[in-house]
Order: C-alpha cells, then sequence, then structure tokens
C-alpha cells in the first residue's frame, strides 16, 4: 500500500495563488493480535508492518527473541497483523489494562509504567566525536523521500560511527523507531554498543525502548523532555538533543562525546 496519497489544494501567498496536487502521508490502523488476543491498534504509515508489530512487542516486554515467534501474518488490506509464539504467553487482564496512551504521534500505546524499565541500566564505553553526529545526523536528513514527499512523517535510524545501519520512516515517531527494532530482531542485527537517530523529540516512554535494546546514545534533531532527561540519565544513556547545523545539546552522558580527540566532562 501506497504511503502518500494526493489530494488537491488550494495554495496561497502573499502575492497569489495556485491550484496545486499536494502530496499527503497516509494514516493506517493497524492491530496488533497476539495469540489470538486483541493487543492494540495503532495508527501509523502502511509500510513494513511486520516490523512495526515484532518491533512494538519487543518494545513492550511481549516478546524477547526471534526464537519465539511461530508466525507472523500481516493482513494489510484488513490492518491485522498476526503474531503467535511458540509459547503461550498468558496475557493477564491487569497487564493490558496497564496501557498508557503515550506523547507520541498517532496516539502510540505503552503496557509498561516507569518502575517496570528502572533497572535496566546501560553499560557500554562507546564514544562518539562531535564531528561524527554532526555527519551522521546530515547523512540522516537527507534520507527521508517520504518526508520530502510530505513534510508529514518522522525517521528513525540505527547506526554506528560512521554509517546508517538501518532507516525507516513512519508517521508516529515511537513506530518509526519500533520498525528499526522490528527489523533488527527478525534479522538478527544487533543493536548493543549502536546509536540511534531520530527526528521526534525524546520522551520517557522513548527512553526505555531504547534502554531495552541496550543502546548507549540517542541523537535527536527535536528536543527532550525534562522526563526523557532523567530517564537518560537514570538508565546511563547520553542524551543529545537539537542537533542542527553546528550546534547540539548534550543533557546527559556527555562522556561519550569526544571533542577535538577528547571526551567532554562529565556534567555535574
Amino acid at each position: 500500500m501506497d504511503s502518500v496519497e494526493s489530494f488537491p489544494a488550494l495554495r496561497l501567498t502573499q502575492e497569489d495563488g495556485s491550484e496545486i496536487s499536494a502530496a499527503v502521508a497516509r494514516e493506517f490502523p493497524l492491530t496488533i493480535i497476539l495469540n489470538d488476543q486483541e493487543l492494540v491498534t495503532l495508527l501509523c504509515s502502511p509500510a513494513d508492518l511486520r516490523y512495526l508489530a515484532a518491533g512494538f512487542l519487543a518494545s513492550e516486554g511481549f516478546l524477547d527473541s526471534k526464537d519465539e515467534i511461530r508466525k507472523i501474518t500481516v493482513d494489510d488490506r484488513r490492518g491485522v497483523v498476526r503474531l503467535e509464539t511458540t509459547e503461550d504467553k498468558g496475557l493477564a487482564a491487569d497487564a493490558l489494562l496497564k496501557r498508557v496512551i503515550s506523547s507520541g504521534c498517532g496516539r502510540g500505546a505503552s503496557f509498561y509504567n516507569a518502575a517496570d524499565a528502572a533497572s535496566q541500566k546501560v553499560d557500554s564505553q562507546m564514544e562518539i566525536s562531535v564531528d561524527e553526529v554532526f555527519a551522521l545526523v546530515n547523512k540522516f536528513q537527507h534520507g527521508s523521500k517520504l518526508y520530502l514527499a510530505t513534510h508529514g512523517v518522522h525517521s528513525a535510524a540505527l547506526c554506528d560511527r560512521k554509517n546508517i545501519l538501518v532507516f525507516n520512516e513512519d508517521i508516529g515517531r515511537h513506530n518509526a523507531i519500533d520498525k528499526i527494532f522490528g527489523k533488527c530482531l527478525l534479522e538478527d542485527i544487533p543493536t548493543a554498543s549502536r546509536i540511534i537517530i531520530t527526528s521526534g523529540r525524546i520522551t520517557s516512554e522513548v527512553l526505555h525502548k531504547v534502554a531495552k535494546r541496550g543502546i548507549p546514545i540517542i541523537i535527536s534533531i527535536s528536543e527532550s523532555t525534562n522526563l526523557g532527561v532523567r530517564i537518560a540519565d537514570t538508565l546511563g544513556i547520553t542524551l543529545v538533543a537539537s542537533v542542527r547545523g553546528k550546534k547540539m545539546n548534550i543533557y546527559t552522558g556527555s562522556w561519550r562525546i569526544a571533542h577535538d580527540g577528547k571526551a567532554e566532562k562529565r556534567l555535574q
């Protein structure tokens, strides 16, 4: 299914107006069914739905590895992904009641609370230079054809210090990250000691997703929330935000960001 739909629009400027055909990002409801139990309906872009379902379930603690998956069936016409595990997950009613409507675009949902991930501290000695951050972000900003066409989606990427390894995009910033993690899960792509770049703001639920994958550095061209900063500090994650032009804000874990060949001093 195409992720873009065109609509006629009247474009006005201070000088004149004209009829145009505008490309708009498609919004698609996707229902995830785990072992015949309807779990959640996500609003997303209609691409890589298999990755999205697997990544979402892993992020929310319903999947630990690819070996637990017996079968994934995608019905992109009806907007349904069915995932069967090798063992019954035995979803309890109270687990479903813990769902939190997150701050994400596309009404993201989470099935954990903040205490669930508090102990998942990331232990990594990985460092990256300031110049490498700018170079990666420059590559990242030129990677989304869908954004360039619609200006209505978010992007996410898994990177090492030099290269973008996995890239995806979605109307929801959480979904874009889950698509990344879903591909890594299903295709055995390591995530530990890697970097996540996102176009969206960094919030607490994003930090929990990243911590579960053992990722020590998250970079955004947008900003962070206050809880995002606090949780990044608690989980030992380096949080870099507002990377634009030749500027960035390093909120936590500044020792991982090397400047002029030397790591920055720890923030007090």
